[in-house]
């Protein structure tokens, strides 16, 4: 998230998208003035035909008035639609405040296996666009206008209003019946919609192993029970909001013939003027200043769906730690240090790495070894500044490679992490890593990794869609591709984790010639591999055991090390006949 999002951590998500649409408020209400009072337009035109047309048996004063209702009908209508598109613009606002942050918090929170590294905030963000869009927000912008209205009531007799007083607080105990009700099962099918949706994107992932071994039938069992969940939560607060919603138009309609029939009352006990007139004003006086309540408890829904998702995001944005603002730095030269690091996995307590120290000159190559479950996949996710270490500090040029700023550190960096991940796009997109496209750097990329006959032969070369996964290339080629990638723009430091691991031979000396080359620019190098071809190019060796650092020097020295381990000294024959 940026530093600007990141220092308004202490406001409230909700007071921060206030002041985002509080411009766009103002307006709104400028506009429901005459929305209101154009409103009434047909009760006024009932009124004047009654009083007037039907009295005098004018037809001219009937065609004014009509053109005149039908004009402010026209105009009712603009109004509307620019109201609701100043809510569509503050709906953009918002969006283009926070998604952008949000993005980037998901992609971080993944990294650090936090909760919401999924799409979720997005989709949180959308349910407050609807919210801001949605004509709940129009229908609490008019709740004033229904005081007025109220006001106006009173000044007809003062029975009346208490009368209308007593039809908006039933309304408004339906309203917290019907958050009451709607609430718990929408939170509640949230999360079952959440656990269903996580639970498919594991099983997409999966899809080739549940083919092969005839697992989907047990699957789909276990994704229907979590989606059959939400659906039924889903429809138990659907019926409540409808039930509500349907309860309160029938109080307002109610509501309206009794202000007639009491009104009526009135005048017959000579309370009021004997003018029918008076009654038909307080009957539309009484449901009109009923509507906006009635508004807002038929899109109760979407009211509780926004709090609940800014409730969702407040808790999100918190649990990302901030980043602090940082000063640009010159381009690293390689040179690592790595200060007693001790790492965890993120949310765990259990401890991976413990206290590793060494250093690595700028244009030195080291290869980490060891047995599996020893830190190395770990150990090269901190120094590539992926994940943070716990305590101690991993230095590239003297500066925190963990803080320094991605953006200005990547094209400096290159990473090949164990698991190959390709992106949707082209080939030469996948290459320059999205960035700037400048294809001279895409071939000198592809001739490093051995790849250029393999894109000669593609029918749209470099241009060639992978797909999301990239389904187009083998195992092998994919791996080459991500090689091309870490090493575009020829990096001064490359972080690779098992590099060969799908190579074949040509693969292989395709590698040992790309970290031929970049050796010999003076790149800083850090591989994980056991391959003895890789073992013999780099300048020094690191054997990792469950976390810790048991050996560290110069190839040669560690190798001859490890030789004399593994071979076992001649026994003498005085040893033999001991034994």
């Amino acid at each position: 998230m940026s530093s600007k999002t990141n220092s308004s951590k202490d406001q409230s998500l909700l007071l921060r998208i206030y002041r985002i649409l509080f411009s766009n408020i103002r307006r709104a209400v400028f506009f429901s003035i005459f929305v209101n009072i154009l409103v009434l337009s047909p009760s006024w035109y009932m009124l004047e035909v009654y009083d007037r047309v039907v009295n005098s048996q004018n037809l001219y004063t009937l065609g004014m008035l009509t053109v005149f209702v039908l004009f402010s009908y026209a105009v009712l209508e603009v109004l509307e639609y620019v109201r609701n598109a100043i809510f569509q613009e503050g709906a953009c606002r918002v969006d283009e405040a926070f998604r952008e942050a949000l993005f980037a918090n998901i992609l971080k929170a993944k990294l650090m296996q936090l909760p919401g590294g999924s799409n979720q905030p997005l989709a949180d963000l959308k349910t407050i666009q609807n919210a801001i869009t949605s004509p709940a927000l129009t229908s609490m912008i008019d709740v004033p206008f229904a005081l007025f209205a109220l006001i106006l009531i009173f000044s007809i007799d003062v029975s009346l209003g208490w009368f209308a007083v007593g039809g908006a607080i039933l309304l408004g105990m339906i309203a917290w019946i019907n958050d009451q009700r709607v609430h718990p099962p929408l939170a509640e099918a949230h999360q079952y919609s959440t656990a269903a949706q996580n639970y498919f994107n594991g099983v997409i992932y999966n899809i080739q192993v549940i083919k092969a071994m005839g697992m989907l039938g047990s699957i789909y069992k276990i994704w229907g029970q979590k989606y059959q969940k939400y659906l039924s939560l889903q429809a138990q607060a659907s019926d409540s909001a409808g039930v509500n919603a349907s309860l309160s138009k029938l109080i307002q309609t109610i509501q309206g013939s009794l202000i007639l029939g009491f009104a009526c009352w009135l005048v017959l006990q000579g309370k009021i003027p004997v003018q029918g007139s008076y009654m038909i004003v307080a009957s539309i006086l009484g449901g009109r200043m009923l509507a906006p309540l009635v508004q807002l408890i038929a899109h109760w829904r979407v009211v509780v769906n926004a709090r609940d998702a800014i409730e969702r995001l407040d808790k999100f944005i918190a649990s990302i730690p901030a980043i602090p603002e940082k000063m640009t730095l010159p381009p690293p030269k390689g040179d690592l240090s790595v200060e007693g690091i001790v790492v965890a996995a993120p949310n765990s307590r259990s401890q991976i790495l413990k206290g590793i120290s060494f250093n690595l000159a700028a244009g030195r190559s080291l290869a980490i070894i060891g047995p599996s479950a020893s830190g190395k996949t770990t150990l090269t996710k901190v120094i590539a500044g992926i994940w943070p270490a716990i305590a101690g500090k991993v230095r590239l040029d003297g500066a925190d490679i963990y803080s320094w700023d991605k953006k200005e550190i990547g094209p400096h960096v290159g990473y090949l992490p164990q698991t190959v991940d390709l992106f949707e796009g082209t080939l030469a997109e996948n290459i320059s890593r999205f960035g700037k496209l400048d294809m001279m750097k895409v071939e000198e990329a592809t001739r490093i990794v051995g790849l250029t006959s393999t894109v000669e032969a593609l029918e749209d070369g470099y241009d060639t869609q992978l797909g999301a996964e990239g389904e187009v290339f083998s195992g092998g080629q994919k791996q080459r591709i991500a090689l091309a990638r870490a090493v575009y723009g020829l990096p001064n430091f490359v972080v690779l984790d098992e590099p060969n691991s799908s190579l074949d031979q040509a693969g292989d000396l395709a590698l040992t010639n790309a970290i031929n080359l970049l050796k010999a620019r003076g790149t800083t190098i850090v591989v994980v591999t056991h391959r003895e071809t890789l073992l013999n190019q780099m300048d020094e060796i690191m054997v990792l055991v469950d976390g810790q650092v048991k050996m560290h020097g110069p190839r040669d020295e560690v190798i001859e090390a490890l030789k004399a381990k593994q071979d076992p000294k001649p026994k003498s024959p005085d040893n033999e006949r001991a034994q």
